[in-house]
């Protein structure tokens, strides 16, 4: 009986019937039909529960004070959790408890303002003026259409048409005209569904014999308002009979229902104002039965929680303190079938899991070394760069090629998002962005070339991409692989370029020179047998053979060049004094030179000879395309650049000319393409081989000022000037060209 009184069912059956009769004496409060008159009862019913609660929680008490003075296991920890648990409950249901009646004895009465009653009664005042002015206003109209009515006798047909017009007129729903015997005389109405008019009443006319105008609003059944207006037709001739003049004008319907709710929260508001003092009785009182209640069951439940938790808790921890020392066999003896007795087979199989599960963690603890570091020298070895990214495109692992061929130091950027991962870094931005594009176009495996450009020129890298799988803990991501073939094109363009030239020696230059020589022959022999105009034919055509084999020559012989680049000898070089040397063997052309030159100019390590090249070739493009120019002008400057950790010596020449076609900006480089009539369209690409031949860049734009400009840029390394140098050639070195000449 004892376990019984003890157990769960009672209290969970005694809570369910308190809490429905709480339920009810709540509805009861509310003055519900339903409940209302058993307040009473189930405010008997609730205090009887609550006695119960008490003795069943008074007996426990006692039972749990014998157990503490026999020191029964558990008994403290019983004490404990019930102590913990009526703390936790009381505090915030105390403080709930308060500020809930405050709430309601403020709430109730701030309903019953003041200023609440005051508005309610403006309220009232405000429709029924506003009512009475629209009155008024109709009235004054009513009046003017019965003057106009007296200023003329009608026939039944024309007063008819009248009454039409002037209703139209006014925008009224009906006027009628009476005779003072109440016969119709006339009528005009929106209204098609009812054939007779609604005759004015005893009060109207009762108002019209004493010399007054009748107006009164009156409610038209469901419809809402309407306003009748019942005025003296008065003729101006006597002898003519006084007739009655009758406006209906239904109101806005809106009149009606802000009456009607206005009324309706008037009405509401006396009621509540009578039921004050009652419904602040009834909600405190359930609001106390209720707090009271929840006390109650929680110390209740406190009791029934402690106990379960008490008989298996000591081999609990027993077992916790085995399998903190390090013992994972440990198994605890199961004392019953509920939840704590799952909770204790579950800590034994938890420990069975945990000693299997800890040998299995110790073999691939060593298996998944053994793979990181066979991959961690296979990835360290591979000449290739390997990055890998996760879903996030965030930067994860890489390897020591990565950076060396990006030649940037990536182990601390790791984490970053590949958008920020060139900060500092713009060269780095071209691959960002094509592997950014790449990821999110979501294909599973990509390919593509990016160039960059940085302190040692044009860099091509050959990027091949995959997209992870997602399993388990692994969310995914991409892994990038990428090469530099920078030395493979050129060195497939470098071969392409000797085959042509190969084969325009074999194929064109081989027949030439006979050509030359067959025509040289002709001339020699024949010219001077013939005479007149055959004469002539024949040494124009013999020279113009001749010439044109020298041109075809000339061309071939540009074409091997290119194709086989001269060994460089690169020296230190002043490229201010470079630039002035080039400058200087144009000064009796008619062209404008300008040289603007950066001070403190490093030294650059540079083939003298085919820098040289590079200057001439470029000032003759640009002298050829201002040949139409009226006043050509080319600007050469010099200045000192940094990007990112390098530094950079740039040579910009910019003209003044029509500027480098649109349609050939992206191969204004390449070998035959040219503007020019005459040409092979060599020149600009023998400028960029050279260049990067120097581990330099260049391109070429059009200024929004107009004209054209290719700027060069070299890297600079720490040169020094030679010891032999001659003195005025160092002065010359130091000296800060700044100024403008021309």
């Amino acid at each position: 009986m004892n376990r019984f009184l003890s157990g769960p069912i009672p209290i969970v059956a005694l809570s369910v019937l308190l809490v429905a009769a709480i339920l009810m004496l709540s509805a009861a409060a509310q003055h519900s039909e339903l409940f209302g008159e058993y307040f009473s009862v189930l405010l008997a019913v609730n205090a009887l529960g609550i006695v119960a609660l008490l003795v069943l929680i008074v007996a426990n008490v006692y039972r749990l004070v014998r157990q503490l003075r026999a020191r029964t296991l558990g008994s403290r920890l019983t004490l404990r959790v019930l102590v913990m648990v009526v703390l936790l409950v009381l505090t915030p249901i105390s403080i709930v408890y308060y500020l809930s009646v405050e709430f309601i004895n403020k709430g109730i009465d701030s309903w019953f303002d003041d200023q609440i009653e005051k508005a309610l009664d403006d309220a009232l005042l405000l429709g029924r003026t506003s009512l009475e002015t629209i009155k008024q206003d109709h009235i004054l109209k009513v009046k003017e259409l019965s003057l106009a009515l007296s200023d003329a006798q009608y026939a039944d047909v024309d007063l008819v048409r009248e009454l039409d017009e002037l209703r139209e007129q006014a925008d009224f729903g009906e006027m009628t005209l009476f005779s003072q015997t109440g016969r119709i005389i006339a009528s005009s109405s929106t209204e098609s569904d009812r054939l007779i008019p609604d005759p004015p009443g005893e009060p109207a006319l009762l108002e019209l014999r004493k010399g007054n105008v009748y107006a009164n609003i009156e409610p038209v059944g469901d419809k809402g308002l309407r306003l009748r207006i019942v005025v003296p037709v008065v003729p101006r001739d006597v002898s003519q009979p006084l007739r009655i003049l009758q406006v209906l004008q239904p109101l806005p319907l809106r009149y009606t229902k802000l009456g009607e709710s206005v009324q309706s929260a008037f009405a509401e508001y006396e009621k509540l104002a009578y039921l004050r003092d009652p419904l602040k009785f009834s909600l405190v009182l359930t609001l106390s039965l209720v707090t009271l209640l929840t006390l109650l069951i929680a110390v209740w439940v406190a009791f029934y929680v402690s106990r379960r938790l008490t008989a298996p808790l000591a081999a609990l921890a027993d077992g916790t303190r085995a399998v903190a020392e390090g013992d994972y066999r440990k198994q605890l003896p199961v004392m019953s079938n509920d939840e704590l007795g799952v909770l204790v087979e579950s800590f034994n199989e938890m420990t069975r899991k945990i000693h299997r599960a800890q040998a299995a963690v110790r073999r691939s603890q060593r298996e998944a070394e053994e793979q990181r570091t066979y991959l961690e020298t296979v990835l360290a070895h591979l000449s290739s760069g390997v990055l890998s990214f996760d879903a996030r495109h965030r930067l994860q692992t890489l390897n020591t090629s990565a950076g060396q061929i990006l030649k940037v130091d990536l182990a601390g950027r790791q984490g970053l998002a590949l958008e920020h991962l060139a900060s500092g870094e713009a060269r780095l931005e071209p691959l960002c962005s094509a592997l950014e594009d790449a990821m999110r176009q979501g294909a599973s495996e990509w390919q593509c070339e990016v160039a960059l450009h940085g302190p040692r020129g044009r860099q091509i890298l050959l990027c091949r991409g995959s997209r992870l799988p997602v399993r388990g803990s692994n969310r995914g991501g991409y892994v990038v692989v990428f090469d530099d073939i920078t030395a493979l094109i050129q060195g497939q363009r470098d071969a392409a370029w000797a085959e042509v030239a190969r084969r325009l020696a074999h194929e064109i230059k081989n027949p030439l020179t006979p050509i030359q020589l067959s025509a040289e022959r002709i001339r020699h022999k024949y010219l001077s047998k013939l005479e007149g105009r055959e004469r002539d034919t024949l040494d124009r055509a013999t020279r113009t053979i001749a010439e044109q084999v020298e041109t075809m020559k000339t061309m071939v012989n540009a074409f091997s060049s290119y194709a086989q680049p001269k060994q460089m000898q690169p020296e230190p070089l002043d490229l201010n004094a470079l630039v002035q040397d080039v400058v200087e063997l144009y000064k009796d052309s008619p062209l404008r030179m300008d040289l603007v030159l950066g001070r403190d100019l490093p030294l650059i390590s540079a083939d003298r000879g085919r820098l040289r090249q590079v200057l001439n070739n470029l000032v003759i493009n640009a002298r050829d395309a201002l040949r139409s120019v009226d006043e050509p002008k080319l600007e050469i400057s010099t200045c000192i650049v940094h990007e990112g950790s390098g530094r950079f010596a740039e040579i910009r020449v910019q003209d003044n000319g029509p500027g480098f076609p649109s349609d050939l900006m992206d191969r204004i480089f390449e070998p035959y393409v040219t503007t020019k009539d005459k040409g092979n369209g060599l020149g600009l690409a023998i400028v960029k081989r050279i260049v990067e031949e120097h581990g330099g860049a260049l391109w070429a734009e059009n200024p929004s000022q107009g004209g054209a400009r290719v700027t060069v840029r070299l890297p600079v390394d720490d040169v020094q000037a030679p010891a032999d140098e001659p003195r005025a050639d160092k002065a010359r070195r130091v000296q800060a060209v700044g100024e403008k000449t021309a």
